[in-house]
């Protein structure tokens, strides 16, 4: 097997256990981890517009989501509004409910991360972070976590 073979297909067991733990924490709580990514943006990035949310997700490709979106709005978890910018375009926010549901999937969320420190402990991790980021930024999921981590982060920890 090629080491670019390998590292391809490590990446994505680690990304098929994490997504597989993080949905049965996610489970009792009635939502997805492409949902709970969703309210995620919105409550640290919003109030947003469909297509400025949809260039931030990782879970979903493309500019438009809407989909996802429109079952947390049948949910109550997410409210559309008029943008303040550009009373054309509909801004997306979190209700009350998705704002006390946010609260709860980071709670599920630092579950997973524990684990993931406690297995990790004592490995250096900022070369192989440096490494990743190389590769994802390439894609258009790696810059839309580019995005999330902020013009003046992104740019320093490139």
């Amino acid at each position: 097997m090629k080491v670019v073979e390998e590292l391809r297909y490590l990446v994505l067991a680690i990304q098929r256990e994490g997504n597989r733990q993080l949905a049965a924490e996610l489970r009792p709580l009635g939502i997805t981890p492409s949902q709970a990514e969703v309210l995620r943006v919105l409550r640290d990035h919003g109030p947003l517009t469909l297509n400025a949310l949809g260039g931030l997700l990782v879970c979903e490709t493309g500019n438009s989501p809407s989909r996802l979106v429109d079952r947390l709005v049948a949910q109550g978890l997410v409210k559309r509004g008029i943008d303040k910018i550009d009373r054309r375009y509909l801004a997306l926010s979190l209700t009350p409910q998705g704002r006390a549901l946010h609260r709860r999937i980071i709670t599920a969320e630092n579950r997973l991360h524990r684990t993931m420190d406690d297995r990790l402990a004592g490995q250096a991790l900022d070369e192989t972070i440096s490494t990743l980021r190389s590769l994802a930024d390439a894609f258009p999921t790696g810059a839309a976590l580019a995005r999330r981590r902020g013009p003046a982060l992104a740019h320093q920890e490139n």
